[in-house]
């Protein structure tokens, strides 16, 4: 394993991370903040409590894994698409370095900045309603996979995409629709029947609902399986990963 190798890819993302820290930083911090002050304040001061939670507690959860999932992914797909599109990828391929200590590098990069920001929105949290964290070694763990999941989703859409345009596409048209539609301003025992079952088809569901498990000890779905369903995903992630670089699909073309 290339240690060097890694902690320059590494320090090379976290360094562009912190010259663009108003647009990686401020940016969603002051719109999850306006999320707090519409529904949390807005709305939740007319609705009544969500399974015994305020409901400005209880989207805290939600608000978390929407920018955590979002910048993941984003922060990522940039951070290899620009080797790509300026042709210094042909450097990082030709280095004596395997995939595996460059997907290390970027991953684990874009996964520290959505963990910090996470970190951040919930500090942020904090100044618009009372939260007590009922399992907080259980909420950190869910966020680390979470980031690092997303993260690797977002390396695979970054070697996809083919412009600045559709590094933007999975994220606006995928990721944050998923996220909105797997209970994370709601609980799904708050839909009919039928769209319960439906919802049981979107794998985001199962990451917001064990998340808010570590908030609230409370969960739609048995923890067990949200910890299965981020398994299994992180797990298609990397055999695509592997299968990208073993091929040389997108990457040599």
């Amino acid at each position: 394993m290339n240690l060097t190798a890694i902690a320059a890819i590494y320090r090379f993302e976290m360094a562009r991370f912190f010259r663009t820290l108003t647009q990686s930083l401020v940016s969603p911090v002051i719109s999850t903040a306006l999320y707090f002050v519409v529904f949390g304040a807005a709305i939740g001061g007319r609705m009544g409590a969500v399974e015994g939670v305020s409901y400005g507690a209880f989207i805290v959860p939600g608000l978390i894994m929407l920018t955590v999932m979002t910048q993941a992914t984003s922060n990522a797909s940039f951070g290899i698409y620009f080797p790509k599109f300026i042709g210094t990828i042909y450097e990082l391929l030709s280095a004596p370095i395997s995939f595996i200590e460059v997907v290390i590098g970027y991953v684990g990069a874009a996964a520290t900045k959505a963990l910090i920001i996470g970190l951040i929105i919930l500090g942020t949290s904090y100044f618009f309603v009372d939260i007590t964290i009922a399992h907080p070694m259980a909420m950190i763990a869910f966020l680390l996979l979470t980031c690092i999941s997303f993260a690797l989703l977002g390396f695979i859409i970054g070697i996809w995409a083919g412009n600045f345009e559709q590094l933007q596409l999975i994220p606006l048209l995928v990721i944050t629709p998923l996220v909105f539609l797997g209970g994370s301003f709601y609980s799904t025992t708050m839909l009919p029947p039928v769209w319960q079952t439906i919802t049981l088809f979107n794998p985001v569901h199962y990451l917001i609902s064990g998340f808010r498990w570590a908030f609230f000890d409370q969960a739609d779905v048995p923890v067990g399986i949200s910890l299965f369903a981020i398994a299994l995903f992180t797990g298609i992630c990397i055999a695509a990963i592997a299968w990208i670089f073993r091929t040389g699909w997108r990457i040599r073309q």
